[in-house]
């Protein structure tokens, strides 16, 4: 049997198959109006329903207190997990490495010229925060909403909470939408230790800047993420991470 570890990205690539139906919004019945709203604009008539996205991106990664310049490829199989795999630099070195959750057992390993441990992370905690990120980024993946699982609930006449499990973990994901459908938030509570503190949950989302449209799919392509979303401490202490999505397929 193939360990968790060694499966890679085109490895969860390969496993992924679409669900077979089409997304028809007649169907969306008994959603709130926000919700109905996001999601007609998320998926045209007749897209085929994914469980998975591979996209490619580059970007800015906060380490430490520096803005580093990143190139990163990720496949979101909504069943099984996550592999997000990037390309960094620091002090002129170039580091590569990967975030992952793959049947339950997620890590974070980055390494200098690919040889040499910076950083390298594992355990029930980092499954748990990991976990937050795929669903946090199930934004990118809209067909994962469709379900009928899923039990919305309308806070006010732009944002909706969607509640829903994924890999074993409950999540609420609120989602600002403007009047044309377009997202312009999401946020979540995530399971995170920032500054080696105790792991607590802590609000975890993005800003949506721009959007493009991908195979039927219309999603964010432009992308401020980090902790303390939606308070002052984000763009002081939370912000991490910029993201331009260059490319997206589904399956």
């Amino acid at each position: 049997m193939t360990k968790t570890q060694d499966v890679s990205l085109d490895d969860l690539w390969k496993w992924a198959s679409i669900n077979g139906g089409v997304f028809q919004p007649e169907l969306l019945t008994d959603i709130p109006p926000v919700a109905r709203r996001y999601l007609e604009n998320a998926m045209a008539p007749g897209t085929q329903l994914a469980s998975a996205v591979r996209l490619w991106m580059h970007g800015e990664i906060k380490l430490g207190q520096k803005w580093h310049p990143f190139k990163g490829e990720e496949v979101i199989y909504w069943n099984r997990g996550m592999i997000w795999r990037a390309k960094t630099s620091m002090q002129g070195l170039p580091i590569w490495g990967a975030d992952r959750i793959v049947d339950g057992v997620g890590e974070s390993r980055w390494k200098i010229l690919g040889l040499f441990p910076v950083m390298q992370a594992s355990g029930e905690d980092i499954t748990r925060s990991t976990v937050g990120r795929v669903q946090v980024e199930s934004m990118l993946l809209p067909s994962v909403l469709c379900n009928p699982d899923i039990s919305w609930i309308e806070l006010n006449g732009s944002q909706v909470q969607a509640n829903f499990t994924a890999l074993g973990e409950p999540a609420k994901l609120t989602l600002t939408v403007n009047d044309q459908g377009m997202l312009e938030q999401a946020k979540i509570d995530r399971w995170g230790n920032l500054e080696g503190e105790a792991f607590h949950y802590i609000d975890f989302g993005g800003m949506v800047e721009d959007s493009g449209t991908f195979d039927g799919y219309t999603i964010p392509t432009r992308l401020r993420v980090g902790w303390y979303f939606g308070s002052d401490r984000f763009e002081s202490e939370g912000e991490f991470f910029h993201c331009a999505i260059d490319k997206a397929i589904y399956r």
